[in-house]
């Protein structure tokens, strides 16, 4: 099994709206990309310092499995939005 984790931290302007918009795209990348297992999506409670505001914790059965859900088209619709209300990311790839 591919682990496949993210972290974000958003952009003050419109955060929580924008969190809230962003964990439901993300949830419903599921139900439309067949390689993409299982999805949790998080919003952080702590506000410390070190916190990033969201986190996704997805499987996929193969690396091609990730590989797949990168480029495909729902996944990049959620990407580009992301990329407008975000200030940073970190990722993280494991085989489990």
């Amino acid at each position: 099994m591919i682990v496949h984790i993210v972290m974000f931290k958003f952009k003050e302007e419109n955060k929580d709206a924008n969190l809230a918009t962003t964990k439901a795209m993300l949830e419903g990348l599921v139900a439309k990309i067949d390689t993409l297992k299982t999805m949790e999506v998080g919003i952080d409670f702590n506000g410390s310092e070190r916190a990033f505001d969201l986190s996704l914790y997805s499987t996929f059965e193969t690396k091609e499995g990730l590989a797949e859900y990168a480029v495909h088209p729902a996944h990049l619709e959620v990407v580009a939005f992301i990329k407008e209300v975000t200030e940073v990311s970190r990722v993280v790839d494991y085989e489990k």
